[in-house]
């Protein structure tokens, strides 16, 4: 049994994906005329509220495509010491846009403190950076951030000036963990996303889709975003293979998160009071789990010869998905039991 708890993203395309790939309508979408791609596109600006949306291969571009159609060259943008878009995405907005990062500390829940945004936040004068944007994740590690942090952050930006974009590389599991009783998670994922001027969501994450992201704003930034994503190569011709699989992960994969949730919490729970691990369980999908010292690489070794892959080596990251059942997890939690002596 191979058990890959390495990310979300090794998910592979379901049956039924496959065929709404095959059975798409395709057309140019660098000339505008894939019809399933401007459907797409229609569809996720409608889901976050927003006037227009911009389907990219990848989270990476849409959120590099983001930051330079809210920045120029000589700008700044705000974002924290751990995000993905400043530490996991090559640098790209300093190195293709020339926009200043500043990188500010976190806290477990990825949130920068207030106050330590505002101080960022340089004067107009020639000897600065012009700070231009915040950029905030959600979800962070597995937590949800709060409404009150979201919008007490944004606003924040808006009084001085600043415009607003989320990495919402798992935004989809945000919502599903923190809708309201009665409400729906696509309900729930608009109000999130009203926080924002700008919003890139993933499908190829807990959606399952085989790859993209989409860019979503108002009409004018998507403009320029589509003029950027042509000059980084992400004009791509019959993408509508792809946004099929993304408009089919929209209507049947949004809900079903709550599996991956649930068998998250059923790992965690598996695993807490062993010895030698310390577990850090999420809201959502993502469960770390601290190793005691010297434990970590024979434990790694161990779980990859059993067939349970995962991240790390001190701080293990474990992440639940479309390809992942109660079996797997059992038997992931089994494996490491024994790995400490515990009995099943």
């Amino acid at each position: 049994m191979l058990v890959d708890l390495r990310s979300d993203t090794v998910t592979r395309p379901t049956a039924a994906m496959r065929e709404a790939m095959m059975s798409a309508s395709l057309g140019d979408d660098v000339f505008g005329d894939d019809p399933t791609v401007n459907a797409l596109q229609q569809r996720v600006a409608a889901l976050t509220g927003k006037e227009a949306a911009l389907f990219m291969p990848s989270g990476t571009q849409s959120n590099l495509c983001g930051i330079l159609a809210h920045c120029g060259r000589g700008d700044e943008y705000i974002v924290g010491q751990l995000a993905h878009t400043y530490r996991f995405e090559g640098g790209g907005a300093a190195v293709f846009g020339s926009v200043q990062p500043q990188p500010l500390a976190q806290d477990a829940q990825g949130q920068m403190q207030l106050s330590d945004i505002a101080e960022a936040i340089k004067p107009d004068d020639p000897h600065f950076a012009r700070t231009r944007l915040l950029c905030l994740e959600n979800t962070w590690n597995g937590h949800v951030m709060s409404d009150a942090y979201l919008s007490a952050a944004t606003q924040l930006a808006r009084d001085r000036g600043l415009s607003t974009h989320l990495d919402g590389a798992r935004v989809f599991n945000a919502a599903v963990a923190s809708a309201a009783p009665g409400q729906g998670a696509l309900d729930r994922l608009r109000e999130m996303a009203d926080f924002f001027d700008s919003v890139s969501v993933c499908f190829s994450k807990g959606l399952g889709a085989p790859m993209g992201s989409a860019l979503c704003g108002s009409a004018e930034l998507i403009a320029r975003a589509r003029r950027i994503r042509k000059m980084a190569g992400g004009g791509l011709r019959q993408a509508g293979l792809m946004a099929a699989c993304a408009l089919y992960a929209l209507e049947h994969h949004v809900t079903r998160l709550a599996e991956d949730h649930a068998l998250a919490q059923r790992l965690a729970q598996g695993l807490r009071g062993l010895p030698g691990l310390t577990l850090r369980s999420a809201q959502t999908n993502i469960v770390f789990i601290d190793v005691a010292e010297g434990c970590g690489p024979d434990l790694v070794a161990h779980l990859k010869k059993e067939g349970v892959l995962v991240t790390g080596m001190v701080g293990l990251r474990w992440v639940t998905h479309l390809d992942v059942d109660e079996q797997g997890v059992d038997h992931a939690i089994a494996v490491v039991r024994r790995f400490f002596g515990a009995s099943p």
